[in-house]
């Protein structure tokens, strides 16, 4: 159980086990948001695609304002830089 404990953090057993458990629980969420996000990128794909060959841009900055306005919205200002990230995933850098 000390190998348990020195991994968690925790000084106590049950301490450990809450943590454990809570860490499992958050493996599977970063899981699951790792494939919405590819899922993201793949719809964010077929749209550029579209735009491209309508004769469009590649990128449109006033949805991207939009979707860094929302991830702010809910998130503060750490929303905005995740907002960031996720569009140059989606788009690559510009």
């Amino acid at each position: 159980m000390t190998e348990v404990l020195d991994r968690t953090g925790a000084r106590t057993e049950d301490a450990a086990q809450v943590i454990g458990g809570a860490r499992e629980r958050i493996d599977a969420l970063d899981d699951r948001i790792i494939g919405l996000i590819q899922e993201r990128m793949a719809v964010s794909a077929v749209i550029q695609d579209a735009r491209i060959a309508s004769g469009g841009r590649r990128v449109n900055l006033a949805r991207e304002m939009e979707v860094l306005g929302h991830y702010s919205e809910a998130l503060g200002r750490p929303g905005t830089a995740l907002a960031m990230t996720l569009l140059e995933l989606c788009r690559g850098r510009i």
